[in-house]
């Protein structure tokens, strides 16, 4: 039987790109940075859209005036 391997970071492809793994500090950091938002919401996002990346990018561009 396989065990389940930790998250390789060395492997980068777009599956691993579409998502946001809430429980990965460090991804939740990037999408409240390159999004800004707040962690709280940031998390309900996620937990929302099952880190959907495309879904959360879309909610927020919804939510932001465009300039």
């Amino acid at each position: 039987m396989e065990e389940a391997m930790a998250d390789d970071k060395s492997k980068r492809g777009s599956r691993d790109r579409a998502t946001v793994a809430a429980g990965e500090k460090y991804e939740v950091d990037y999408l409240m940075e390159s999004l800004k938002l707040g962690r709280d919401d940031a998390e309900q996002l996620i937990a929302k859209y099952n880190g959907n990346r495309e879904k959360i990018e879309a909610e927020v561009s919804k939510r932001k005036p465009r300039s």
